[in-house]
């Protein structure tokens, strides 16, 4: 892989082109190390690395970072990709030469494009740069100060790269993919994650004994983005069934009782959401959840008042996770989810970690899955807490 990713170009600084030929026999070796299962040597063989040339790790963390843009956006020229990741346009190129060079990028009238080997490549980078970026530490810290079962964090921010949503889908994808069971049932939510989670699933012509439902009702908003919607092409995509539920989100209580005892198809279905062995749901802000909801002006500025940050199932939630304000909801709720055996909340941008740490506090989630922009953050939200509280230096 090193050969791929380090070798220079002619307009490269020689001292580059040196560093580049001087490394690929060193990167071999510890990828060698990493493929045979040896972690303990590819986490020693990384940190040789960084130390003696922490510039390599900077370049190969970039090329990868295009080649993901690449593949994320194909075709694309140098020019959107240079404005995508703001980077000079002759760093873009130099870095998409190489890549061609070596075969992982192909050159089309419309732009570039990812070959099969790029893909290939792309894969088997994944865990590398996770390494690079000392995830795995990341992760095991989080889990153990929200005490959650298992934090699965991705490179990069989503805030300041889409890419990086498209990332924590694909390992929302390949999560469920490990924990799903014949006759499981599954609840989701709907918004761009969700979404994302869902197109991320390779399509399976085996068919499952698995059902897909909607974890809650429609929001009014654009319909792709609708639990429905998400449910119905997650089934498709897993070879699961699915059914749907043709109600509003906010529904009162009064209206709900009389749809359950007058609808047989209504009642069976909200019973079956409830019986759900696993929940997936987005992070939401109060604010962005708000605005999608379609509260009014004054419902708005109680959220305020109360200092609401986040958002699940209708209820918010202030910043020591405290619910401030609820609306009604058609589906699963909060109580709900303790019964569960697998709720995982996904969201990702530096910009949520507020809003993460706040829907986690109560801790009915077992995993959460987000990028590393938050991760980092919230992991710096909880240390300055225990700071205001302890008068030590968080860890």
């Amino acid at each position: 892989m090193g050969r791929w990713l380090l070798r220079g170009t002619r307009s490269d600084p020689p001292a580059r082109l040196s560093i580049c030929s001087s490394f690929t026999v060193v990167w071999g070796r510890m990828l060698m190390i990493m493929r045979t299962g040896k972690g303990s040597s590819a986490l020693e063989s990384i940190t040789v690395l960084q130390r003696i040339a922490p510039e390599l790790v900077t370049l190969v963390d970039q090329r990868y970072t295009i080649l993901r843009q690449v593949y994320f956006h194909q075709p694309v020229g140098r020019r959107a990709l240079s404005s995508r990741l703001n980077l000079p346009e002759r760093t873009v190129r130099n870095s998409m030469e190489v890549l061609k060079a070596q075969g992982l990028l192909a050159a089309e009238p419309a732009g570039m494009v990812v070959t099969e080997l790029g893909a290939q490549i792309l894969a088997e980078l994944r865990d590398l740069v996770r390494q690079f970026h000392g995830l795995a530490d990341v992760e095991r810290r989080l889990a153990r100060l929200l005490g959650l079962e298992r934090v699965i964090v991705v490179p990069g921010d989503s805030d300041t790269d889409e890419t990086v949503k498209k990332e924590m889908a694909r390992a929302t994808a390949r999560y469920l993919q490990e924990i799903l069971q014949e006759g499981d049932v599954v609840a989701v939510t709907g918004g761009t994650t969700m979404a994302e989670v869902a197109r991320s699933l390779p399509p399976s012509s085996a068919k499952r004994n698995i059902m897909v439902v909607p974890a809650r009702g429609g929001l009014g908003e654009e319909v792709e983005l609708e639990a429905n919607t998400v449910a119905a092409n997650l089934a498709r995509a897993l070879g699961a069934s699915y059914r749907l539920l043709h109600l509003p989100d906010e529904v009162s209580d009064e209206a709900l009782a009389t749809l359950t005892t007058t609808d047989e198809k209504i009642r069976s279905l909200l019973e079956l959401i409830r019986r759900a062995d696993v929940v997936l749901h987005g992070i939401g802000s109060a604010e962005e959840m708000a605005r999608r909801r379609g509260l009014r002006p004054e419902q708005m500025e109680v959220l305020r008042a109360r200092k609401a940050v986040g958002e699940a199932f209708g209820y918010y939630f202030d910043r020591a996770g405290n619910i401030v304000y609820s609306t009604g909801t058609v589906g699963l709720r909060l109580e709900e989810l303790e019964k569960v055996p697998q709720v995982v909340a996904v969201g990702g941008g530096a910009s949520k970690a507020l809003a993460a740490l706040a829907v986690l506090a109560p801790k009915y989630q077992k995993v959460c899955i987000t990028d590393e922009g938050c991760a980092r953050r919230m992991l710096e939200l909880l240390r300055r807490r225990r700071e205001d509280v302890t008068g030590e230096p968080g860890s």
